[in-house]
């Protein structure tokens, strides 16, 4: 790959808090994404320090003994409304549609996948975020 196509390939960042699916960096990287992992929103919130990226893909858990919020996206949902460009897909236990409507009523949510994750679900959802 030439130095020029490098910097204009897409960057993803992917958060696998607790995972249960499969290993989706052959995927991200075969449709040309540059991609980080990490394993926590704490470790996410760093990586967003870094680079924001164009295209995050991060699970929704659902908690409710949160004092102050419902679940593990609402920090990394607000901090990225100074960057609208962010397309933010998310994985989600159907038992847990109502809450992520919640969320998704007051953060822009570009696509919702839920469990059992399938990667064709996630290589659409890529695509059109990349277009």
């Amino acid at each position: 790959m030439s130095e020029a196509q490098t910097e204009a390939a897409p960057t993803l960042l992917a958060i696998v808090e607790l995972g249960g699916y499969p290993n989706l960096v052959p995927l991200y990287r075969t449709l040309g994404f540059e991609v980080e992992v990490v394993a926590s929103q704490r470790k996410a919130q760093a990586a967003l320090k870094r680079r924001i990226p164009d295209v995050i893909l991060a699970e929704y858990n659902f908690q409710s003994d949160f004092r102050d919020r419902t679940s593990n996206l609402e920090t990394l949902m607000a901090g990225l409304q100074r960057h609208p460009h962010v397309k933010v897909i998310c994985f989600y236990q159907a038992e847990y549609r109502q809450k992520l409507d919640g969320l998704m009523s007051r953060f822009p949510i570009f696509a919702a996948i839920p469990f059992p994750v399938d990667p064709s679900a996630v290589e659409a959802a890529l695509r059109q975020a990349i277009q």
